[in-house]
């Protein structure tokens, strides 16, 4: 009989999705959420104890959702003593959660491998929260790695000196300069406006215009895909809002381009920040090479307007967004996963 094989796999964990890759040539985007049946009744239309990703938000209306993942780690894991049931029944979910990634991962056939792992997180994410991970992820894998998200994109982009890659995620924003070692505590920064912020501010600006729309904002996110700007684009954004019960188009340009703005001062001070205190032999360089990464890299104009930010206050500065922006932290941690030496897979580590 054959030894199983070795499956290297990717994950980059998110608030509201996890991106997956495998080297086996699994890709997939997953909702970070599990759905339970509420009743008898749902439990018996839906035929399942629970349902995963897609499935649960499809059947939300019968399930009671839960997010295991607060900003790339373990909601309560920061206070898990004081908040003990809540975490202990956080922590099963999420272990479903993630078993349901392994599952994509392996196309249904996890026995027929040795799996190993390499997740992406926060840059601050402290050790008790990837602790957290590790002890989640340890029974259901044969090893695992948990490393920076922004890191991760710089990894698989080969962005290793004279970078800062910016990683834009739901609920934070990552950013991780590079000089070609990894990098240490004051490379990193953080800033918590981000793509749900963005959310936030477009639903309370129609909420104030359009009261009777009765929109979500899980709606306005599915809405927002593909019209998100900053920039002038020349054109309207028209998007279809119920009001009162009925379709009605309306033209939200301004909203939307005023909530995603909304985002940059915060960006544009953290950049300031790490490029004022590099190397200033290398600073130059530094502000060449500045790389957008994450959902929220996609954003229209984005990338000129941090450019123009960066010439006010530093001078110069030229922004770029990475060519795969919502699988660049996970096709970054499946390289970095499978470039590891096998003595680093003796046991399950944090780097």
């Amino acid at each position: 009989m054959d030894a199983p094989k070795i499956l290297n796999i990717g994950i980059d964990f998110g608030s509201s999705a996890c991106m997956v890759v495998a080297d086996n040539g699994v890709r997939a985007t997953v909702p970070s959420c599990v759905g339970f049946p509420k009743d008898l009744i749902s439990r018996r239309l839906i035929g399942k104890e629970y349902l995963c990703g897609d499935d649960a938000i499809t059947n939300q209306l019968s399930c009671t959702l839960y997010y295991p993942l607060e900003g790339g780690v373990l909601k309560y894991s920061d206070h898990s003593r004081e908040n003990l049931v809540e975490y202990q029944h956080i922590v099963w979910v999420a272990q479903i959660l993630f078993r349901h990634l392994i599952h994509i991962a392996t196309e249904g056939k996890p026995e027929d491998y040795i799996i190993r792992v390499c997740v992406g997180t926060p840059v601050l994410a402290d050790m008790k929260n990837k602790q957290a991970l590790i002890d989640l992820i340890g029974p259901i894998v044969g090893g695992a790695q948990i490393i920076s998200e922004a890191f991760a994109v710089a990894y698989g982009m080969n962005f290793l000196d004279n970078s800062l890659v910016i990683d834009i995620g739901d609920e934070a924003v990552d950013l991780c300069r590079m000089h070609g070692v990894y990098p240490k505590m004051e490379d990193l920064l953080t800033t918590y406006k981000a793509c749900n912020y963005i959310d936030n501010v477009f639903y309370e600006s129609l909420e104030a215009k359009y009261p009777n729309s009765k929109s979500t904002i899980n709606m306005l996110r599915t809405l927002n895909e593909g019209h998100i700007a900053t920039s002038d684009p020349g054109q309207k954004i028209m998007l279809t809002l119920p009001v009162n019960g009925k379709p009605v188009q309306v033209d939200l340009t301004d909203d939307l381009r005023l909530a995603c703005r909304s985002i940059v001062p915060d960006m544009a001070e953290a950049i300031k920040q790490l490029v004022s205190t590099y190397d200033p032999e290398f600073q130059e360089e530094l502000k060449r090479n500045v790389i957008l990464a994450g959902e929220g890299s996609q954003i229209n104009g984005l990338c000129e307007e941090l450019e123009k930010c960066m010439v006010e206050s530093l001078g110069s500065g030229h922004v770029v967004k990475v060519t795969d922006p919502v699988y660049a932290g996970a096709n970054g941690a499946l390289t970095y996963c499978t470039d590891l030496p096998e003595e680093y897979w003796a046991e399950l580590l944090c780097a």
